[in-house]
């Protein structure tokens, strides 16, 4: 993965800017990460840093730009220079999901080239401990019987806990009252702290908090399920992501992250451009446009 990613970067920079390619990087990497620091996209971010630092050489730098699910922080990329010193990390919500949500000053497909596919995700149902429901069936017939929505955080509209949560809501017919936060991490404060009732959360934020028993989990489904993940009691028979239940359709979420620079049509001389098969004459110059790489 890590000598995967590094080939991305180089390709992809390379081609935008052959005439200081070999020097590529230069200076530090910023990766801006559209949540606040604690939560997983932030987590996922760290961590990836660590790694391309000791490919690169370079320092990597993180840097939490938060707001409006995610869109701010991918607008400062889209933006920014492109050069190859400030990428994007994000998942669905981000970089799908928003372009329909939010009116935005750019545009997620023209203005940012993908180049890693990055870990997925698995989610998970979490509450505070007050809440009686000990099982999945148990918990979504707590939920149609109140006489209110239960409060359900999320990092804003767009983000993966809100489209889980619609997903959760369509899958079983209850009525959740969504409440924003600029990341999960914050959201899953106050969860512990008890303000507020439940997260269709990332299992990589909840997990401790579930081990020290702060929080009680009911999983979602997932394609392929975590071996980290905990074991709640179901009712004898059941398969713990495959719950007894009856849905209106399956409830199957999964959180994919993705590292995306901004997009660069670049001009170089005709000498640069015949070494890359992505190179298209126009006028006598070259536009050189970034390749897509499929990673995984």
């Amino acid at each position: 993965m890590r000598k995967t990613l590094l080939a991305a970067l180089l390709a992809t920079f390379a081609l935008a800017a052959p005439a200081s390619a070999q020097n590529y990087p230069s200076r530090p990497i910023t990766v801006v990460v559209p949540f606040s620091a604690g939560g997983p996209t932030d987590a996922m971010a760290r961590i990836l840093g660590e790694r391309m630092k000791a490919s690169l050489g370079e320092a990597i730098l993180i840097e939490n730009t938060t707001g409006a699910g995610g869109s701010i922080g991918v607008g400062r990329v889209a933006h920014a220079t492109p050069d190859g010193y400030t990428i994007s990390i994000g998942h669905l919500g981000t970089h799908v999901a928003n372009g329909a949500i939010y009116k935005l000053n750019y545009d997620l497909v023209a203005d940012l080239e993908p180049i890693a596919l990055l870990p997925s995700n698995p989610m998970v149902i979490v509450s505070k401990n007050a809440v009686p429901a000990k099982t999945l069936k148990e918990l979504i017939e707590w939920l149609k019987s109140r006489p209110e929505p239960a409060a359900a955080g999320t990092a804003g509209a767009g983000s993966g806990s809100h489209i889980a949560g619609l997903a959760f809501e369509n899958s079983t017919g209850i009525k959740l009252q969504y409440v924003p936060y600029r990341g999960t991490g914050p959201a899953l404060n106050d969860l512990v702290g008890g303000q507020i009732d439940i997260i269709v959360d990332q299992l990589s934020n909840s997990i401790n908090q579930i081990r020290a028993g702060t929080i009680r989990a009911r999983p979602a489904r997932s394609r392929n399920r975590s071996r980290q993940a905990p074991r709640p009691p179901q009712p004898a028979g059941a398969d713990t992501y495959a719950a007894t239940i009856e849905t209106r359709r399956p409830f199957t979420t999964t959180t994919f992250f993705t590292v995306l620079p901004a997009r660069c049509d670049c001009t170089a001389t005709s000498a640069s451009a015949s070494r890359s098969s992505s190179a298209s004459e126009v006028s006598g110059a070259a536009v050189i446009r970034p390749r897509t790489l499929p990673l995984i």
